[in-house]
């Protein structure tokens, strides 16, 4: 991900967006050649030369002031999320870094002991390249069929793109969830563009996904902070729950997600029904474990050597159909 190309494609992608009606400039007819507003009509709007703004739109957002940003917003009418990823790329231009590999990013105890004290709404943590890192039971019965390949940890846009089949199923609006997936992850990269593991993850789906090229080629950007989520899950069927995003302070990089269900609502009877099944999948775990472990401590036991014990993580039940 070259910042120079980044900065170029997000100019000319929103100046494409953008008719002169919407823009209250005057139009005198005639076929117009480039859709949305030309670059000289982006100029008058934001105020500087058409030689000024022609070298931005070429990528050469080093140095260039708050005011020249927040006029190009205004002009280009960004949204909040547009607006702050213009100012991520003019960061990233002011700035000469390594990429570097992704450290291992873990969850501290008390975090986990507050996911695991929330029992009647989904919860999670995941990071910016969309891994889920930690969840409390409902959290990994919700996303028990991101669980079903064996890939850890496990990533929501991998299986949007990668399990597609399975992921259509999971949700009814896949379309919905493919633009917003790739729109997160479009504006993650502005935000940390030198975070090797998400150039990675990127590259990857872009090899192996025509659906995530297309989409990643239109440089949407988005935030996920609130709002609704529609699923279908294979165990209980369908729920509609709201969802809620903060950011852990103390853990750079890591947001906690909560889904709780409307009182009272067909979901929040949903996930009580998903709660005792997961229940029961826990159980059925551990009584294989004992086994396990029994077998191992028997020194006449003909059984193979007993797998490692799963990871918190690992240990996520496995769903008898599709889902994220």
């Amino acid at each position: 991900m070259d910042n120079r190309n980044e900065i170029r494609d997000f100019l000319a992608s929103r100046r494409a967006k953008i008719s002169p009606e919407q823009a209250g400039l005057p139009v005198y007819g005639g076929k117009r050649r480039v859709p949305g507003l030309r670059r000289g009509e982006v100029a008058t709007l934001a105020g500087v030369s058409v030689e000024y703004y022609t070298r931005l739109e070429r990528g050469s957002l080093g140095g260039v002031s708050e005011s020249v940003l927040e006029a190009l917003a205004r002009a280009l009418q960004l949204d909040d999320a547009e607006r702050s990823h213009l100012f991520d790329l003019a960061r990233a231009a002011n700035t000469t870094q390594p990429r570097r590999r992704p450290a291992q990013q873990r969850v501290r105890p008390s975090v986990q002991f507050a996911l695991d004290s929330i029992t009647d709404a989904p919860a999670f943590v995941r990071n910016g390249r969309m891994d889920i890192l930690a969840a409390n039971r409902l959290g990994y019965a919700l996303h028990s069929e991101m669980y079903v390949s064996p890939g850890r940890p496990a990533n929501y846009a991998r299986f949007i793109f990668l399990e597609e089949e399975r992921s259509r199923r999971f949700f009814p609006d896949w379309e919905l969830a493919a633009n917003n997936m790739v729109a997160i992850l479009r504006a993650e990269a502005g935000r940390d563009p030198f975070d090797r593991g998400l150039s990675d993850l990127v590259g990857e789906l872009s090899t192996r996904s025509g659906e995530f090229r297309t989409r990643w080629a239109a440089h949407n950007v988005r935030r996920h902070t609130t709002g609704f989520k529609h699923f279908h899950h294979p165990v209980v069927g369908e729920l509609h729950l709201m969802f809620e995003a903060m950011d852990l302070s103390a853990d750079t990089g890591l947001s906690l997600f909560i889904y709780p269900p409307e009182p009272g609502s067909p979901s929040a009877d949903a996930l009580r029904l998903l709660a005792s099944w997961a229940a029961t999948q826990a159980l059925a775990a551990e009584s294989q474990t004992g086994r396990e472990n029994e077998a191992e401590r028997t020194p006449a036991a003909k059984a193979p050597a007993a797998k490692t014990p799963a990871t918190r993580q690992d240990s996520a039940p496995a769903a008898a159909g599709d889902g994220v």
